[in-house]
């Protein structure tokens, strides 16, 4: 009999570090000493809780295909799944009568998905933000005209310009579609009030949760209430529980109407040779052999953030924040992006530049001389990112047509370090030392940058990956050829 190895289950802060899965694993520097790592990119990914490790471990003697299955494992598996499904329609406050939660890889396929089923007209028109990641701009793109409203010089959603809009466009406009909160400054919407407003000219709201979620309470509100959520997704990617799953929660009625965006097996009741009669949602929405691992690992990460409460980790976020800008002040030559004050409405995300050093040129030092994980670059959200660094119309056309020419030397970017529920003042001071090195110009390493992708790398630091993480006994022999040892 395979019993639940719970383990210590989180249930405080205090316990939620411990939790993670590698939070000790040392990595090699640039001076041939190894330290543990620190993962100051959790808006991109973030490592696995272990409690959600052990969920997994435990459930996969058990694991069966669901939903069409009569053995005991199938209908196990199929309980657990649907479970999955409940626990997500739970964390945001959805009700279950007339609402459902659709699992999908993530929440650019939740995006594309809304999308592809909403069944625009040619007029219809869905108002977004320069502030919005790529997948929550391009899909409606493909379907509608898209009116993008601007931002403030303090780098906030211009909200007077979102209801001009909204008025301006009303009977045409659709959707509104924002994040819950920014993955460039952390900058949280108010996204009750917008949903309030889209209600007004008879328009729904979608709200990107993606970097809301890990860090907020959410409460759709009830379905008659004018500030209702109307679709919400999130990644559970970057909730704890890395193992491929997006939710989104929506209307059923809106998912009962039409065909689904791709069929195949589990989408339909009856097939013909003539006809086809689709399932019910969320299964109409599934197609194929679903996640059922995600969405397990999805509902265990729930359960320990809800466990710790959601409220407990955005005092921990709010506290770590003012102690990052309180040190960075210190440093001369950091320049930050976004708000630094009333940091309430942030979640956990500093942006910055070190003057006069390129943006990859920093992460790379940060990383190899620090053992510090952060991100570069634009972020999937290239119209914020260069509003924010005041790069002109006439710049911005060069710099496009050096990168199509295949040089992203001069992309502009930004570095982008975030905070996990796990995240602490020692991982701030690390990285602000660390800053403080290349603002003085006391890094180490000689590095030479790549025309190609812009990064940079040391000279001298080549690490055989194959040592850390055995990848090579799995896949084609030809995926260790050409490796060499680290000097």
């Amino acid at each position: 009999m395979h019993a639940l190895r719970t383990g210590h289950i989180p249930s405080t802060l205090s316990d939620l570090r411990p939790d993670i899965v590698g939070i000790d694993t040392p990595v090699p520097l640039l001076d041939g000493s190894e330290r543990p790592y620190i993962f100051l990119d959790n808006a991109a990914s973030t490592p696995s809780f272990n409690t959600v490790l052990r969920c997994i471990q435990d459930f996969l003697p058990w694991y069966s295909g669901v939903h069409r299955g009569t053995g005991f494992k199938s209908l196990l598996s199929t309980a657990a799944f649907d479970g999955a499904h409940e626990a997500v329609l739970r964390f945001v406050n959805a009700d279950p009568s007339t609402n459902t939660c659709v699992f999908t890889k993530n929440t650019t396929e939740c995006v594309n998905k809304v999308a592809n089923r909403w069944g625009f007209r040619p007029d219809d028109v869905v108002i977004t933000s320069v502030m919005e990641h790529h997948s929550n701009d391009l899909p409606w793109r493909k379907h509608a005209e898209v009116i993008h409203v601007g931002i403030t010089r303090e780098g906030h959603l211009d909200l007077t310009a979102l209801r001009a809009a909204l008025r301006r466009h009303a009977g045409r406009v659709k959707l509104v579609a924002v994040s819950g909160a920014s993955n460039i400054t952390g900058l949280c919407f108010p996204i009750h009030d917008i949903a309030r407003w889209a209600h007004e000219v008879g328009a729904r709201i979608f709200v990107d949760a993606a970097q809301l979620a890990p860090h907020r309470a959410i409460d759709l509100l009830p379905d008659g209430d004018p500030g209702h959520l109307d679709f919400l997704s999130f990644s559970a990617h970057k909730m704890y529980a890395p193992f491929g799953t997006g939710a989104l929660v929506g209307p059923t009625a809106f998912f009962e109407q039409g065909a689904p965006d791709a069929v195949g097996g589990g989408v339909v009741d009856v097939v013909t040779l003539e006809n086809a009669v689709w399932n019910h949602p969320p299964h109409k929405e599934e197609a194929g052999s679903p996640n059922v691992i995600g969405g397990v690992a999805l509902a265990a990460a729930i359960a320990v953030l809800q466990r710790v409460g959601m409220d407990a980790i955005a005092a921990h976020e709010h506290e770590l924040l003012e102690y990052a800008y309180e040190r960075l002040r210190t440093l001369n030559g950091v320049v930050c992006y976004g708000p630094v004050e009333n940091l309430a409405e942030k979640v956990g995300v500093v942006t910055l530049n070190v003057e006069g050093v390129h943006h990859a040129l920093t992460a790379a030092i940060l990383s190899l001389e620090g053992g510090i994980g952060v991100r570069n670059g634009c972020f999937c959200a290239h119209p914020y990112v260069k509003q924010l660094l005041g790069v002109s119309a006439d710049d911005d056309r060069r710099l496009t047509a050096e990168v199509l020419s295949g040089n992203k030397s001069n992309m502009p970017g930004m570095v982008r370090a975030s905070f996990g529920c796990y995240s602490t003042k020692d991982d701030v001071d690390a990285l602000v030392d660390m800053l403080g090195r290349i603002v003085k110009k006391e890094y180490r390493g000689t590095y030479v940058q790549n025309r190609a992708s812009g990064a940079f790398a040391a000279e001298g630091f080549s690490p055989r990956y194959s040592r850390y993480f055995a990848f090579a006994d799995l896949m084609a022999p030809s995926v260790h050829h050409g490796a060499s040892e680290a000097s």
